[in-house]
């Protein structure tokens, strides 16, 4: 009696794993979305010249004549819209690195960016940010 029942335990637990292992492969590993707001508002500056042909945070090297942005909660890579809540100019960055994390900043704009927002003089600009997403061919329509 004691075999069976060690026999059935050592098939049990060896049917369990095979099925954990089976799960295992099937589930991504990399599912979890960001709980991050699809409009933002917050303070945006840009970056300081000493950046310039440094890598950013996704690998790229930096440019100030680029349409790029830091952003530290949305993911490397989305595109977001940035409007100037003082005279209602935007443009269409893509993030592509972070700002320092003690920075209460909400965005750091290249200076080409800054510029078309019309915040270059001031150094800073409160602003309202869209979250546009990941696929650039998306972004025209919205």
């Amino acid at each position: 009696m004691k075999r069976i029942f060690a026999i059935f335990l050592l098939t049990h637990l060896t049917l369990s794993v095979a099925a954990i292992s089976q799960v295992a492969e099937v589930t991504p590993v990399n599912t979890r979305k960001m709980n991050v707001a699809k409009v933002q508002y917050g303070t945006a500056s840009f970056y300081a010249d000493k950046f310039e042909g440094k890598r950013t945070a996704n690998g790229d090297i930096f440019t100030q004549k680029g349409m790029t942005a830091a952003h530290n909660s949305l993911p490397l890579g989305t595109w977001i819209r940035v409007t100037n809540l003082s005279n209602k100019k935007s443009v269409v960055v893509k993030v592509n690195d972070r700002l320092h994390h003690k920075n209460t900043r909400l965005v750091d704009l290249s200076k080409s960016a800054a510029k078309k927002l019309g915040y270059t003089g001031k150094g800073l600009s409160r602003v309202r940010v869209d979250v546009l997403g990941k696929n650039p061919d998306n972004i025209a329509l919205r």
